[in-house]
Formats: C-alpha cells, structure tokens, sequence
C-alpha cells in the first residue's frame, strides 16, 4: 500500500512537473507568431483536438479560419465558444481583427468533399492555407460512402482529392501553404498496392499507419510537382496528444482512473500537439520550405519507406483513379 502511494505521488510530481515544462514551452512558441491578417485559412476537423486548438491560435494572430467539419451541430458549437472565448465577430469587417466560419466537409464521402470546394471556389477569392487536419485512428473494419477502407479514405483518399479539387485556387493565392498532418506511427505501415482497401485482411493500427504513410508521401509527391508555383507543402507530426482521437480505444474499466492519471501529466495538450501545425501555417521561418517533415516545430528525419519516389508516384496515380480525377 506504502509502495503505491510512493509510485503514485512521484508520478503526479513528476508529472506536474512535466505539465509546467510544457506550459512554459507552449507559451514560447506562442509568443512571436507573425500576423495572420488577411489570411484565409482551412482546417479540417476543427472542432475539437488539434484543429480546434490551431484554430484559436490562428483566430488570435487575426486569421480568418473556415472550419472544415462533418458534423455541422458540433463545429457550430466550436465555433460559438470559440467567438466567445477570444472576442470575435461572426462576421469579419470593421474592428473585427479574425473571422470565423463553419463549413461543412465528410471526408468519408468524395460527394461531400467535391460539395465543400465547389463553395469554397464560389465564395472564396483566395486560399493561403489549408491544412489537413482531420483523421480516424484505429476504428473497426468500416468503409466509406464509396466503399474504401475508413482509415485510408479519410486520412488519405478524402485529403487527396480536397487538396486537388483547392489547387487552383491555392496557386492563384501564391505564396500558400499546405500542411499536412501525419504521424510518427508511419513507421509501422506499409504501402500494399495489392490490398489498399483492406479486402484481404485487416489490421486497425497497420491501417492507420498505412495511412499515415500515404499522407507522408502524398506531401513528398506534391511538393515535388508543385515546385515553382509558390505553394509550399509540408508534413508533420504532433506527438501523442490528449483528443478524442483514441476513441475506438478500449481501455478497461479498472485501468481507466491510472489511464487517465498517464495521459494527463504525460500526453500533450491539444494546443502543445498543435504548436507545429501553427509553426508550419505562420511562421516566416519555413517562408519558401517545401517538402520537409516536422515535429516540435524542427524539420526531422524520415525512414526511407517515407522518401520512396516511385511509390509516391505509383501511389499518386492510384489514389488519381480512386478518387475520380483520372477515369
């Protein structure tokens, strides 16, 4: 029992003392961004985790966020708490400095994705950032509306054909940016050209990885062919932070409370996991930096699998056809 408390207090310490390092660290980053005034930015999945916090934090160096949301009721709700919490108006104009709106986007669905950018180009005369925030970690075996493999085609095939569909627009605001979020769990998938749907056999954390990797070279490939126009492409990875993101997790009941208890004084906070998205969206220091991979706001190295140019074209051509951009 002693030897519990023991265990139990130096991890709350230490924990604590964790919580304030990063506090400190976050509020560093924080400081010094440069204006986002003018700026159009959209985020997918923006409610809530990551894509909320890099909202807010764009919203306060006054950039004009267009929240890229499937599920309207909630990002409506993100969005009212969000206007209240930092003074915004719903609207942009006069002493508003930083506008907010709500757009609706499902990922799962080519339909829905084809929908949001036809708005997007009718009502937006310029993009000079979009960010692919949104994603689905390690759910049951489901597919989308057009029968791709959940994880694959939200994190991938629904990013792949909305950055597409935005190009466009994105080049005629030059200079933009692309940040693409991934994560560092790449490491652990692999590229079956075979079975990209899953149809043969099916591992949820091989899935998400296998995504997570496509997305790595989804950004590799487009830098590669966006060289020159002034759009810059960029991936990252936020570490492990404390979302909703787990939510397909399983966790014990019994295990629950200590759970909790590790990911609290350990996990990362949605505005310390966001921190490097916002770096990539803002900052004049990666001004002209292109296909590059980035974790706490440091360009980091990649596994080879990750810098593979034949199957970041292979898998381009594919996902082309997948998508319905190539027949």
């Amino acid at each position: 029992m002693a030897a519990t408390a023991v265990v139990l207090a130096a991890a709350l310490g230490g924990g604590l003392l964790l919580i304030a390092r990063r506090l400190w660290w976050a509020a560093g980053k924080v400081a010094g961004r440069a204006s986002m005034e003018g700026k159009t930015v959209i985020i997918t999945g923006a409610n809530s985790g990551l894509g909320r916090a890099t909202a807010a934090e764009l919203l306060r160096q006054h950039a004009r966020v267009i929240m890229a949301c499937r599920d309207r009721g909630r990002a409506e709700e993100a969005a009212r708490e969000l206007r209240a919490q930092l003074g915004l108006c719903s609207r942009g104009g006069g002493e508003c400095r930083g506008e907010l709106l709500v757009r609706e986007l499902d990922l799962a669905s080519l339909r829905s994705v084809r929908s949001f950018c036809h708005r997007v180009l009718q009502e937006e005369p310029k993009l000079d950032v979009l960010i692919n925030n949104a994603g689905i970690f390690q759910c049951p075996y489901t597919k989308t509306e057009d029968g791709f493999e959940m994880q694959f085609g939200v994190n991938h095939l629904g990013h792949f054909l909305l950055t597409n569909l935005l190009l466009g627009l994105l080049k005629n605001s030059a200079p933009s940016r692309i940040v693409v979020v991934s994560s560092s769990l790449y490491k652990y998938g692999e590229i079956n050209f075979d079975d990209l749907n899953s149809e043969l056999s099916y591992n949820k954390s091989f899935a998400y990885s296998r995504s997570k990797l496509a997305n790595l070279l989804f950004a590799r490939e487009l830098a590669r062919r966006l060289e020159g126009t002034g759009v810059t492409v960029n991936a990252l990875h936020p570490g492990i932070v404390r979302t909703n993101l787990g939510r397909h997790i399983h966790v014990p009941l019994l295990v629950k409370p200590l759970f909790n208890l590790v990911s609290w004084a350990f996990f990362r906070s949605p505005l310390e996991g966001a921190q490097t998205s916002i770096y990539l969206a803002s900052s004049p220091e990666v001004e002209g930096v292109s296909g590059k991979y980035f974790g706490n706001c440091k360009e980091q190295l990649l596994l080879p699998k990750a810098t593979d140019d034949l199957v970041a074209r292979k898998l381009w051509d594919i996902s082309e056809v997948m998508v319905g951009l190539l027949k």
